[in-house]
């Protein structure tokens, strides 16, 4: 699947990057082949418009914020946040002030668990439900928000994916001897699917000990995770110590061949007990790890897998599921899904 080649994928909330990156000024993003800029305005609202200004194409995200509205650093056009032009300064004296007409496209934009987030067309669902947002007891961290040069639905894949722990992150918290052959159990829901709790073991290397206070060669850890169409993922986690650590997933779609990755999450400990460095630093290397692998697999997606470009294993109910759900969204809204015209195969029947 060719992700910017469906208009339905425009219609979801995508999670862009932290709120405190506004701080520097105007920010420019790609989301599906999309150039957009987004800003805060002196009231603190947010925009999201299209990142060219009307005059002569010049890259808004060069320009500045005043009041509500940014400004070309070009020629000093200015532009509210439903894109309309609100000044055109060397427009004749008697047209100043006036309502230009013209105007350029906008976004829905909003500001929820710290990030910016911006559906391109209106929603078709609402922005992810973090429950541990309202609690009290739990810290925010805004770990990784990086472009990953991969497919945004491998990594959704790869988050439900069981079988590869042992070997992914045999170096990490995986076990080689603990292949897991099942897929996980869950139940499917308009927006996706709940993952059912289960228990399983993890090892505890390189720094595990000191991020997540646990003791030993290994523990078991409890864990429950949620898919939200198309690409987005919560994870939550329950380690015997009482420690919960709920993690956020998003491959928001850059093109067809990366995606940025943003990774927040909410732990039960404080920063005295655990310090952001050190929770970051044991998240990085099993992020890290993953990274390797999807970047080097092909971008172009089969949503129905072929035995001559794929072959897939009982551990892949969810991906599978995944990419059917993904079918059924393309044909209820007009569309099929778009490939690469060559295909280049990789199995070989005996």
């Amino acid at each position: 699947m060719l992700q910017t080649a469906h208009p339905v994928l425009r219609r979801f909330w995508y999670p862009l990057m932290p709120v405190s990156r506004l701080e520097a000024g105007p920010q420019p993003f790609t989301l599906l082949n999309t150039e957009l800029v987004v800003w805060r305005g002196a009231d603190g609202s947010l925009g999201a418009i299209r990142d060219r200004c009307c005059h002569r194409s010049a890259k808004l995200s060069r320009g500045y914020v005043e009041g509500n509205c940014i400004t070309c650093a070009y020629h000093g056009w200015s532009y509210a946040a439903d894109g309309q032009v609100m000044c055109i300064p060397q427009a004749a004296p008697e047209q100043q002030g006036k309502p230009t007409g013209l105007s350029i496209e906008s976004y829905h934009v909003a500001e929820r668990y710290g990030h910016v987030w911006v559906a391109l067309e209106d929603p078709l669902s609402p922005i992810p439900e973090m429950p541990e947002a309202a609690d009290a007891g739990m810290r925010r961290l805004d770990q990784f928000c990086e472009v990953w040069q991969c497919a945004s639905l491998r990594v959704m894949e790869n988050s439900f994916d069981t079988s590869h722990i042992a070997f992914t992150h045999r170096h990490s918290f995986g076990d080689i001897t603990d292949v897991v052959q099942e897929a996980l159990h869950f139940e499917e829901t308009a927006q996706g699917f709940d993952v059912a709790e289960r228990s399983h073991r993890a090892m505890n290397r390189t720094g595990a000990v000191a991020a997540l206070r646990v003791e030993g060669e290994m523990t078991h850890r409890s864990q429950t995770a949620q898919w939200f169409m198309p690409f987005s993922r919560r994870l939550a986690i329950r380690y015997p110590s009482g420690l919960r650590c709920t993690f956020f997933t998003g491959a928001t779609p850059i093109d067809d061949k990366t995606c940025m990755l943003v990774q927040f999450c909410f732990r039960s400990d404080t920063e005295e007990e655990v310090s952001f460095e050190a929770a970051t630093a044991y998240d990085r290397i099993i992020v890290d790890e993953d990274r390797n692998i999807l970047e080097s697999m092909e971008y172009d997606v089969p949503l129905v897998p072929t035995r001559e470009e794929e072959i897939a294993m009982r551990s892949d109910r969810p991906g599978l599921t995944i990419r059917r759900r993904l079918r059924e969204l393309l044909a209820a809204h007009g569309e099929t899904e778009s490939r690469l015209r060559t295909v280049v195969p990789i199995a070989v029947s005996a």
